[in-house]
Formats: structure tokens, sequence, C-alpha cells
């Protein structure tokens, strides 16, 4: 039986792993990391839910570009959920800015949550599928 969403991002840690890509070939979701490692999801989401991830170290600097325009308190927290949105409304970062910045829309209906893994800031989102 598959967990409901808020089961999934409750125990989010314990479907995380970070690896190569060959590693980290048969998660569900990965996103790749500037170092060619990946972080893998392995939990499949509930019947009709998508998920994805992004994740991103926390320590590296916030692009001088991207700090004039968003600030860098919480960047990579809001930086890797508004990636993750983006990939769920299958919508590049550079169109969504325009209109959401690094916000969460209000008509956003999933879930997601951010966390620490070791040196990374890893947001996991969830939402329902768009058939």
């Amino acid at each position: 039986m598959v967990p409901p969403v808020s089961e999934l991002l409750a125990s989010a840690p314990d479907h995380l792993r970070v690896g190569s890509a060959e590693e980290m070939a048969d998660a569900v979701t990965r996103s790749h990391l500037p170092d060619f490692r990946c972080v893998g999801w392995y939990a499949v989401p509930p019947p009709g839910w998508s998920v994805v991830i992004d994740a991103e170290y926390a320590d590296q600097v916030v692009p001088a570009p991207l700090a004039r325009r968003f600030g860098v308190e919480g960047f990579w927290d809001r930086w890797t959920r508004a990636e993750c949105l983006c990939k769920l409304a299958d919508v590049p970062m550079l169109a969504w800015w325009p209109e959401h910045g690094l916000d969460v829309p209000a008509d956003f209906d999933g879930e997601w949550r951010t966390l620490a893994v070791g040196p990374l800031i890893v947001t996991v989102a969830l939402a329902p599928s768009r058939a």
C-alpha cells in the first residue's frame, strides 16, 4: 500500500539517496548536482500524484544576479522549492520568475517539504498528476 502524501513527506529522508547518476538510475525521480552526483527519490507516489525533487549544496554562494533579485535569506530553500514547482508545471524556471518569483502560487494544489540532507538542501514536491 502506498502511503498518503503527508506520510511520504514526513518520512522524506528515508526515501532519498545520493550517488552517481548510474547508481540513481532506478530512482523514481532524481536531481543532478554540480559535481555530477545525483539525489534520487525512492518512494512511489500515491495513485494520481506526481513527485519531483530538486537539490542544491546549502553552502554554495548565491549568484550575484539572483541575490540582487531574490535576496540571500533562505535562498536555496526557496530555489529548490521553485524548481520543483516548475518541474511539476512543466515550465522552465526563466518563464516562472516573472509571474511567481520564488514564491508558491496561491492555486498550487500540491504539497512539498524542504529539508537538509547532509550538505544539501532538498525539496520534495508532489501534486495531482496532469492527465
